[in-house]
């Protein structure tokens, strides 16, 4: 027994035994921290609207949100009608309606990918060699007057064989043109899709760190976002979740996991009349994503519904709440992200985005507030550190999107933006310049 000293509570073990288990364990926590990291500071947007890369203009941001409005002002005018369309709760009637339109105004696109895959398809290799420059002439174009999204950049054509070289060669030209124009954009995505093979990822990583060494760039500098489709993303053929091992092989690159829905679906048999975000094999696969991404900084992104609102007034209206029905669906399941296919889609992306932080606002900051010790604090639930960190993200996420404001959630919490980031585990939270 270890000598009892006054005042201190007697022990059996000496202290090597503590020592040596540290010496052992320590490349364990070193592993843990590389591969762990935790959630990133960084804002992450609610969507991504792809547009294919022929069809994308200096006004297309402009234009989608232009598009939205005039639906708006067709088919629900005003706040009553948007909420009886949508059953919304009557006290978010008001709050909703009006953030939406101001976010339409203000910034209808938060995250933009010039798509030169599916929805551009095989065309010359001028024909695309000019489009990638374009692509690249007009995003610099958007830094400089302001009009650029806070996130953008392109989805190349995937790692197979027929394709790689002609994927390599646009994302080549792309970067090198907004090199050559002056600097990378700050919110710049790449995406990579159809991954079926953690090597692609490699060479992904690979292919990002050769730009880097090429034009000076740090390195890190590029990321990219991982593309789930195909059935072997997810399960390989030795049996073991393939998802993880590719975010592992992007060596720190990988952003984000993006669900492809139709192709996803169609790999598993899914007859074309029920591929859906809601499928059973899409919650499998998203189930895997999430589990595979938990902690290690790689954020999750759902798919899209490819039924848009067009048409007669309650044709649009069906098409708006099912798209409603399903973004509430993913934002229920932690999927904060999903993708936008047309300008219809954005009035319902923010309807549900805003409706499910608005509702929830009041009683998570409550929530916070006892679990810090805030004055007048209500401890009806006494919560962990886990749950004040998911609670924290939870606002700050509000907040990022413009569906908060940073003096409501002080007078609920009476915690600062940057109070919030500590409990969420954001180490480096800073207020993102880019956010509303």
């Amino acid at each position: 027994m270890a000598e009892h000293r006054d005042g201190t509570a007697p022990t059996s073990l000496t202290k090597s035994v503590s020592e040596d288990l540290a010496a052992r364990l320590a490349p364990v926590d070193a592993e843990l921290a590389r591969r762990y990291p935790g959630e990133p500071a960084s804002r992450q947007p609610v969507h991504t609207v792809y547009v294919p890369a022929d069809a994308f203009s200096a006004r297309t941001v402009r234009s989608w949100g232009e598009q939205a409005l005039a639906l708006l002002d067709e088919h629900a005018p005003d706040a009553a009608s948007f909420a009886s369309v949508l059953a919304l709760p009557p006290q978010l009637a008001e709050p909703v309606h009006d953030r939406v339109r101001a976010k339409l105004e203000r910034e209808p696109v938060e995250d933009l990918r010039i798509d030169f895959e599916d929805g551009y398809g095989r065309r010359p290799d001028a024909e695309e060699d000019a489009a990638a420059a374009r692509a690249a002439r007009l995003v610099c174009a958007a830094c400089e007057d302001g009009s650029v999204p806070p996130y953008v950049g392109i989805r190349m054509k995937c790692m197979e064989a027929d394709v790689r070289e002609r994927g390599i060669r646009t994302l080549d030209i792309f970067l090198t043109g907004l090199m050559d124009a002056g600097e990378l954009p700050a919110g710049l995505v790449l995406t990579l899709p159809k991954v079926s093979h953690p090597e692609q990822v490699a060479a992904m990583a690979e292919l990002c760190a050769e730009f880097e060494s090429a034009r000076r760039l740090p390195a890190g500098r590029l990321g990219f976002e991982i593309q789930i489709e195909t059935t072997q993303s997810i399960l390989g053929p030795d049996g073991r979740a393939t998802v993880a091992l590719m975010i592992d092989a992007a060596g720190g690159r990988a952003t984000s996991l993006h669900y492809g829905t139709f192709d996803y679906s169609a790999a598993c048999g899914v007859s074309a009349a029920h591929q859906a975000m809601d499928h059973p094999v899409a919650d499998h696969a998203k189930a895997v994503m999430q589990t595979a991404a938990a902690g290690t900084g790689v954020r999750l992104s759902d798919g899209s519904t490819n039924i848009v609102p067009t048409g007669p007034g309650e044709q649009v209206h069906d098409a708006w709440r099912l798209h409603h029905r399903l973004v509430q669906r993913s934002l229920a399941r932690a999927y904060y992200q999903g993708w936008d296919m047309h300008p219809g889609h954005l009035p319902t992306r923010y309807a549900a985005v805003y409706g499910f932080y608005r509702e929830g606002m009041e009683r998570a900051a409550a929530r916070l507030a006892a679990y810090t010790g805030s004055a007048g604090a209500d401890a009806a639930v006494m919560d962990e550190p886990a749950t004040a960190r998911a609670l924290g993200n939870y606002l700050l996420r509000g907040l990022d999107c413009g569906a908060l404001s940073p003096g409501e959630v002080a007078a609920h919490s009476g915690l600062t933006r940057a109070d919030l980031g500590r409990l969420a585990g954001r180490t480096e939270e800073a207020r993102d310049e880019s956010a509303p």
